[in-house]
């Protein structure tokens, strides 16, 4: 029998064995150890959000600052990008497996080692991909740098910082997927959705050009009492309810988002039992668990 063709991405073997990964562990991982691990990353996260890109315009505009979180990023600062790179690559690589373009079997340990080295060589790829635009978008440097250092060497210090933090979200996802509890995607996810629900809620710092509070619950106590019972009936309601221009975080989107989450958590924990019966056992029944949902990060 002629031996199977193997895929061109066999090529990047000797790269892919040269590539800096985490270790994986020998033998059984303590919880402990997981949640060390998983906390730690969490914290470092956390902490990168509020790094701020270095010689970046105060007056920056992002597009997509609102819908950010939702790739764990967080705009302005070196976790601009989030985990982009990462899912863009895992999507591209699964589609083209899919489709048989790459010929890789991945129940094959070896295949399936390529696979997982590619795309890792392809995050990186994607992280530059995604970066550079964005100098050329709305990540602009200050005149104070271009002065210094001259205007393409500042859009490059940019970009490196950028390179940067998303790299580090990579090798925190895989840190926490070998070392950790559950998926580093999946928690960058959680992690971004929670600061933007509690920020959102609880922020008590003023939006600018406007003395009202951020956040849904110290802005509704702020309108309630800065405005008379007449101002309150006449259009305040209004405001308090559904928002305006200076108010967003109201009381109806607050509430929206706590419907949303319940009906998820319902939707997502709810089970289909399909019942069994064995047919040569007499009596023997039993019941099979079907999810009603099976969704998770892209």
């Amino acid at each position: 029998m002629a031996e199977e063709k193997k895929s061109r991405l066999y090529a990047l073997k000797p790269l892919i064995e040269r590539w800096p990964a985490i270790t994986k562990p020998e033998g059984h991982v303590p919880f402990r150890t997981k949640m060390f691990w998983t906390i730690l990353c969490l914290v470092i996260y956390y902490i990168l959000t509020n790094v701020m890109i270095f010689g970046l315009k105060s007056n920056v505009i992002d597009l997509f600052e609102q819908y950010r979180f939702i790739m764990a990023g967080s705009s302005g600062s070196i976790m601009h990008l989030g985990i982009g790179p990462i899912v863009t690559a895992s999507i591209i690589l699964q589609l083209f497996v899919g489709a048989k373009i790459i010929n890789l079997d991945l129940t094959k340990t070896e295949d399936k080692a390529i696979y997982q080295g590619t795309q890792k060589i392809l995050v990186v790829v994607m992280i530059i991909v995604e970066a550079i635009p964005q100098i050329f978008g709305y990540l602009q440097p200050t005149d104070a740098l271009v002065e210094a250092v001259g205007g393409g060497l500042a859009d490059t210090i940019i970009v490196v910082q950028l390179f940067v933090g998303a790299l580090l979200v990579f090798f925190m996802d895989e840190l926490i997927s070998k070392w950790g509890i559950g998926s580093g995607i999946s928690l960058f996810i959680a992690a971004g959705v929670s600061r933007a629900i509690f920020t959102g809620t609880f922020n008590w710092l003023p939006v600018k050009d406007s003395d009202i509070p951020a956040g849904a619950i110290p802005g509704v106590y702020y309108l309630v009492s800065h405005m008379s019972l007449g101002e309150l009936v006449d259009r305040g309601y209004q405001t308090i309810l559904l928002g305006n221009a200076q108010f967003s975080n109201a009381i109806v989107p607050l509430l929206g988002t706590l419907l949303i989450f319940f009906v998820v958590v319902y939707a997502e924990s709810s089970r289909v039992e399909l019942p069994l019966a064995h047919g040569r056992v007499r009596g023997a029944r039993g019941r099979y668990p079907i999810r009603l949902i099976y969704a998770s990060n892209i």
